[in-house]
Order: structure tokens, then C-alpha cells, then sequence
């Protein structure tokens, strides 16, 4: 239950880079949320097949945590949260996995480079991709979106199987705090607001 929904979504994205031609050679690869339960999973997986790593996050109180599950760098993810006056920036992500939507993909969109990979799975700031065309064309970019729910079963199978030898046990435990069925409440409310780092396991007989 600690890797969870979270962490096969994770193993998914990584399972789209990896298909889509992105190797470690590339260059950076941005998590963004990477506090949360699929951006901590991600990083971790990522970092042990080699990628160098970007966590994005706008908790840097964090960042010995993120370091320790594999991320080489701490971006700030205010960098990346506001709406942009023009479609593209300087290049630098070869790959990207995002979870929070809005004008944070838009802005890892801009920031790709030429023939790079942006993987979709959430929408934690919004919904809305208010950007432009333009990097799709010019740098050829691709936005792949990832869904966990009506993956077919090969796919699901492949995903499992390489969370076995690609996240590690450690970084895994690392991530994850137990509570109480008591305690879901509580926790719940700090959520919402983005206060909850890595992966909750509600241990229904506490």
C-alpha cells in the first residue's frame, strides 16, 4: 500500500519517457510536486535508472529529503507556478513528469528541449492548459498524458513488474508515514494545502 495508486502512476510515466526515447543522456528530467506521493516515487525510481533528477517544489524546508531519494537539484517551484508572457524559454528539461497542471506544465512545456518528452498524470494546481502551440512545433515536443485507471493489463503488469526491481525498498520506506484510521481527518486537512510530503498508509486497525 506504500507505493499505492501513486506510485504505479509513477512507474507509468517513467514506463512513457523510457518508450518515447528518453535516456539518461538526454539531460535533466523535472519532477514537479515532488514532495507529494507520485513526484517522491518518481524521483526515487528515476534517480536509481540513472536520470538526473529535478525536483520542483515549493517546500524548500524539504530538500534534504528530495536529495535523499535521489533528486540532484531543488527548483523552486514558484519558477514555474505563474503564467508566462512568452510561449518558450531557454531549454532545459529533456523529460518531464508533472502532476499539477495549470500554468506549471505550461511553463515546463516552454522549457523543453528540442524533440522532449512532458508527461501528464495530474492537475494539482488546475486543470487549464492555457498555453500556446508553439513549442509543439518549433521544438517538436510531445505531451503525453498518463492515466491510472483503464491502463490495459499488459501495461499495468509491465508497470508492477519494474516497480519490483526499480524503487527502491529503502527510499520507498522513507516516503511513508503511518497513521491511524482516527487520524485521517486530521491528516486530510493538511493536504488539501499541500503540507503532506511522500505517501500516507492508514493502518485500519490502529
Amino acid at each position: 500500500m506504500a507505493i499505492g495508486t501513486a506510485g504505479y502512476t509513477s512507474m507509468l510515466c517513467v514506463l512513457a519517457l523510457e518508450d518515447a526515447g528518453v535516456e539518461p543522456s538526454k539531460g535533466d528530467i523535472l519532477v514537479t510536486g515532488a514532495n507529494g506521493g507520485v513526484g517522491s516515487i518518481a524521483v526515487a525510481i528515476l534517480s536509481k535508472l540513472g536520470y538526473r533528477v529535478v525536483a520542483a517544489t515549493g517546500r524548500p524546508e524539504h530538500s534534504a529529503y528530495l536529495h535523499a531519494l535521489g533528486a540532484a537539484e531543488i527548483y523552486d517551484r514558484d519558477r514555474l507556478s505563474e503564467p508566462r508572457d512568452t510561449p518558450m524559454s531557454t531549454e532545459r528539461w529533456a523529460g518531464v513528469v508533472d502532476v499539477a497542471g495549470g500554468p506549471t506544465l505550461v511553463n515546463a512545456i516552454a522549457e523543453r528541449k528540442y524533440r522532449g518528452i512532458v508527461t501528464a498524470c495530474g492537475l494539482a494546481q488546475s486543470d487549464a492548459l492555457d498555453g500556446s502551440v508553439i513549442p509543439f512545433i518549433v521544438r517538436n515536443v510531445t505531451l503525453i498524458g498518463v492515466d491510472s485507471v483503464n491502463a490495459p493489463q499488459p501495461v499495468r503488469q509491465r508497470a508492477w513488474d519494474r516497480l519490483a526491481t526499480d524503487l527502491d525498498p529503502g527510499k520507498l520506506e522513507s516516503t511513508v508515514q503511518v497513521i491511524g484510521l482516527a487520524d485521517v481527518l486530521d491528516v486530510y486537512q493538511q493536504i488539501i494545502p499541500g503540507k503532506v510530503r511522500g505517501r500516507i498508509v492508514v493502518d485500519v486497525n490502529a
